[in-house]
């Protein structure tokens, strides 16, 4: 195992699914080797339990944001809120944010609305912004192409091998969650071959989308190391391997997470 550990790029932890034994959660993602986990909102209020929890967590830092498919019902004051909130030192990136045309929770132009007033507030705050995409690729890139923002494709689902080079040459890291374990995943398998190692990134989405052989489970950080380890066999490299450059790819994309002397306690 690396000397740094496994970093959880996106986790709900402040989800209701964790209200009952979150401590456990912790302590089974520190066994696990998870040293870092980034806590992402999705609306005012799960972005304000982010901050908070990484108060607390060790290792934790928050990201806050509203995501895509909370933005029609989100006030003005929500956002409002949120922006006040990325001024916390424990918030390392803006988002969940981005364009997700496969639900019809949101307006397609509330949702770019929505999205153009992330990438300003990450601009302002000179942080990344961590982009949720479903079926939305060629607005997504008009989008950030506006904008000198890093980022992160958080959660990459796309089969879209333009959709993917044009996102790294933007700069974006792309993220890479459970599905990637799951038995027909081939075609995004064959999607991780055309990000350059320096770009990858894992994570859980928790509580969504556990990994094999946790698929149908609760998901929950400590689960990242399956996808990990399926990562470093798809790349053709030892599992500590991967896990050393994933280390790298992170701290690179939020540097507090390298910054910060503590670990995940047990």
């Amino acid at each position: 195992m690396s000397s740094h550990g496994l970093v959880d790029t996106h986790a709900h932890l402040m989800d209701a699914a964790f209200d009952l034994d979150r401590d456990q959660v912790v302590a089974r993602a520190n066994a696990a080797g998870v040293t870092r986990m980034v806590l992402v909102g999705y609306d005012r209020a799960s972005s304000r339990a982010a901050v908070e929890l990484a108060r607390r967590v060790r290792g934790a830092r928050a990201a806050v944001g509203i995501h895509p498919n909370s933005a029609a019902e989100a006030s003005e004051a929500d956002f409002d809120a949120v922006a006040e909130l990325a001024g916390a030192p424990e918030v390392v990136a803006i988002g969940e944010t981005g364009l997700d045309y496969y639900r019809d929770h949101t307006p397609p132009e509330r949702q770019r609305q929505a999205f153009q007033w992330h990438l300003r507030l990450a601009e302002e705050r000179e942080l990344p912004v961590i982009v949720h995409n479903r079926q939305a690729e060629n607005d997504v890139v008009a989008a950030t192409a506006a904008h000198a923002v890093r980022g992160i494709l958080h959660c990459f689902s796309s089969t879209d091998a333009g959709y993917l080079e044009r996102m790294l040459a933007l700069g974006y890291f792309v993220s890479f969650a459970g599905p990637l374990t799951f038995k027909n995943a081939a075609p995004l398998r064959a999607m991780v071959q055309r990000v350059p190692v320096e770009r990858l990134l894992v994570e859980t989405d928790c509580p969504y989308l556990a990994p094999t052989p946790h698929r149908g489970r609760r998901n929950e950080p400590a689960f990242v190391r399956d996808t990990a380890a399926c990562l470093a066999q798809i790349v053709g490299v030892s599992f500590e391997a991967i896990v050393e450059r994933l280390w790298t790819n992170s701290v690179q994309v939020f540097p507090a997470l390298g910054q910060a002397t503590e670990e995940m306690a047990a």
